[in-house]
């Protein structure tokens, strides 16, 4: 009975929301409420700077604490929807088999291009990173790329690490990301996808980076096997990739009518953006309008079609729901009348630091609040009222404040043990986590340094 030690589970990330709204409402007992005014700059609502003043205490009661989360759901209505509507859309055309066929030709191709296979393969999936925002989607594939490494001399490692860490500087650069840069830019009151051109620059040096790191680690275990930190244990985890191949069909006229469909769709939504004025709706829409031509071209008819739709949308149930759980931190607060105090608190302690120096703290912040809250929506929609109103105290522009969202928020997926897709991958892999980690730790702290620097020149050349 004595050895009977309960394990530590980590708790569920809504439990985690949860307690911190029961938090925020306790927090209006205790903190001083008080407001900033609050004026309408070029179409958007900036605060006031030096207006913050004391108001009366207004704390959120019992019942009051309940009745924000669906006050929280229907503010997040927009972007839960929209997240729901372009889960569904992928879910069409994930379910052509287009994106897996077209992957599994492209690896076959380059089966015996020992030095070409890794880049090639990494700027593919890191492609579907900055576009559709793929994570947990390249799971299916990680049997497939440790097959290829292993036939080509390598371990589990690089095999893994050549699929998901493409998809990871992908997600990080962000560029056309609609879960993480569209949100975070959505709630920030600036133009969709609006420095792409700086974001380029950061993903060009995230991937080579990535790039750089995983060819040096192969190449070493190509040359001694022993040095791999699977060596011990690569014999006990015998995946068959090769049925994982075989069941992925082959590239036909379908699939490629399929892929050019979604890439037009893209250019299009690109197009709209920057020229049109296009939002959250007018994505959504473009992309329902993509997911049906998708399934149409794709031979699934009319039916398949849609209950692809919707399997797509189940996909994405609690990366949509936690937007409108997070959001109703903000209500208790708001309606608490202490969410100014807390930006009045922050713009204060740090006020006198250099700019340079406050944008690494936001980045910092949003690393940390990443280990509990995963989901870069979720994060967005939690954090992002907060880091704005401070970016235009402190005289930062908010594109800066989206910045440092998202590199805190995409950067540490790749080792934090709370992401549900790193520990989907090292689990179908058969990589133990501390494995992986011990592997991974250094890219972790390259990434982190290149988005520090990114954000101090952003701050230096006003990225807006």
């Amino acid at each position: 009975m004595g050895n009977d030690k309960k394990k530590w589970v980590t708790p569920h990330t809504y439990a985690i929301i949860f307690a911190v709204i029961v938090l925020a409402a306790i927090a209006t007992y205790i903190i001083p409420a008080g407001e900033y005014e609050r004026q309408e700059v070029d179409g958007r609502t900036v605060v006031v700077d030096n207006s913050y003043q004391s108001v009366e205490q207004n704390p959120i009661t019992f019942f009051e604490l309940f009745k924000s989360i669906p006050q929280g759901m229907q503010d997040g209505a927009t972007i839960i929807f929209y997240i729901f509507l372009i889960g569904g859309a992928f879910g069409v055309i994930r379910s052509t088999g287009a994106i897996d066929s077209g992957i599994n030709r492209l690896v076959h191709k380059l089966e015996n291009k020992d030095m070409l296979i890794i880049p090639m393969v990494m700027f593919t999936f890191s492609v579907l990173g900055f576009t559709t925002g793929m994570s947990e989607e390249s799971i299916i594939f990680v049997p497939i790329g440790i097959a290829i490494a292993r036939s080509l001399g390598y371990d589990s490692i690089v095999g893994t690490a050549m699929i998901t860490l493409g998809a990871a500087s992908g997600f990080i650069g962000g560029m056309l990301n609609p879960f993480t840069v569209g949100v975070a830019q959505g709630i920030a009151e600036v133009p969709l996808f609006s420095g792409i051109a700086f974001r380029s620059i950061v993903y060009i040096l995230i991937l080579v980076l990535a790039v750089w790191y995983v060819l040096r680690y192969a190449k070493k275990v190509k040359n001694d096997p022993r040095s791999s930190v699977m060596y011990d244990l690569e014999h006990t985890v015998e995946a068959d990739a090769e049925q994982a191949r075989s069941q992925i069909a082959d590239f036909n006229n379908r699939h490629a009518l399929v892929l050019l469909a979604l890439l037009t769709g893209v250019l299009i939504n690109m197009y709209g953006v920057f020229n049109w004025d296009w939002f959250l709706t007018e994505l959504a829409a473009s992309f329902i309008i993509i997911g049906l031509l998708c399934g149409l071209v794709g031979g699934l008819g009319i039916n398949k079609t849609f209950s692809s739709f919707v399997d797509g949308m189940r996909l994405v149930v609690f990366g949509a729901l936690i937007v409108g759980f997070a959001r109703t931190i903000l209500v208790v607060m708001q309606d608490g009348m202490i969410i100014d105090t807390v930006i009045y608190s922050l713009a204060t302690f740090i006020q006198h630091l250099p700019a340079s120096l406050n944008v690494i703290g936001m980045f910092f912040v949003q690393t940390f609040i990443n280990f509990f809250v995963p989901s870069g929506s979720g994060q967005a929609a939690a954090t992002m009222p907060i880091m704005v109103p401070l970016a235009d105290i402190l005289g930062l522009e908010r594109q800066v404040a989206v910045l440092a969202y998202q590199y805190g928020d995409a950067i540490s997926n790749s080792i934090i043990p709370t992401s549900a897709s790193l520990m989907g991958y090292l689990a179908v892999a058969g990589i133990p986590y501390e494995r992986w980690a011990k592997f991974i730790w250094k890219l972790i702290l390259l990434w982190s340094i290149v988005a520090m620097a990114a954000l101090v020149a952003a701050v230096m050349i006003g990225v807006s």
